[in-house]
């Protein structure tokens, strides 16, 4: 068991792809710590895992800096140690041309999908660095790349995260820490099925195939990956 009482936070560990990474990292054997938005998925998944002992969360508005320091200095101040962040949280708009793109809009994109980045790992890093030691895996997009007609506020905060993590990864060289994204495209889950009825659902990756890779990410056989943005949208 790779990460056997090892200490993970998946921030957003009760959406879609986040209860993938959860669940996954759980069978390995860790103590999993989510800062969730809403009691009722976090519940359901407690549920679905039978109340396990190892899993935990609390309620954190993950583009608060001040919540999420409070929250990381009560992970490290039980469990002493922090080994693990994955941040799974993000939101999607979308066909919407550049001209009909409201502010509002924009900044909440960035909020979702570039500032929530900042802060969780604003938090993290210098725990990770006080022990020489740690792996941060954030979920970007594949649009951070492929910029679409119609996501211009979407694609611009991938691509400003990717960057973000690109950077940090430089400011980390060296540290025992490392840092990498993945980027999915679109991820088989419940939501996305349900905003796109008529979609083939078998050409999308599965929660899980995406989870196994962010394991990978995290693990100590990935200890010469850093720096890197994998892509997890297969080849269909």
């Amino acid at each position: 068991m790779h990460f056997a009482d090892h200490v993970i936070v998946v921030a957003g560990g009760a959406g879609g792809l986040g209860q993938a990474v959860s669940t996954a990292f759980l069978k390995e054997g860790a103590n999993v710590i989510i800062p969730y938005h809403t009691d009722t998925g976090f519940e359901r998944l407690r549920t679905a895992l039978g109340k396990s002992a190892a899993l935990a969360g609390s309620k954190v508005d993950v583009t608060d800096q001040a919540a999420v320091d409070q929250f990381i200095s009560s992970v490290v101040a039980t469990h002493r140690r922090l080994d693990v962040m994955v941040n799974t949280i993000g939101g999607y708009a979308g066909g919407i041309k550049f001209w009909e793109l409201d502010a509002d809009t924009l900044d909440r994109m960035l909020a979702l999908n570039l500032r929530s980045g900042y802060v969780l790992a604003h938090s993290v890093v210098p725990y990770m660095l006080k022990q020489a030691k740690g792996a941060i895996v954030n979920v970007a997009a594949r649009a951070a790349l492929d910029h679409a007609a119609g996501a211009a506020a979407y694609a611009a905060s991938k691509a400003a995260v990717l960057a973000m993590m690109d950077s940090l990864a430089a400011d980390l060289q060296g540290s025992g820490v490392r840092v990498n994204s993945v980027l999915p495209s679109i991820i088989d889950t419940e939501a996305n099925r349900k905003a796109m009825p008529k979609a083939d659902f078998s050409k999308w990756p599965k929660p899980e195939d995406i989870a196994r890779v962010i394991l990978f990410l995290c693990s100590d056989d990935a200890r010469v990956i850093h720096g890197a943005a994998i892509p997890v949208y297969g080849n269909s």
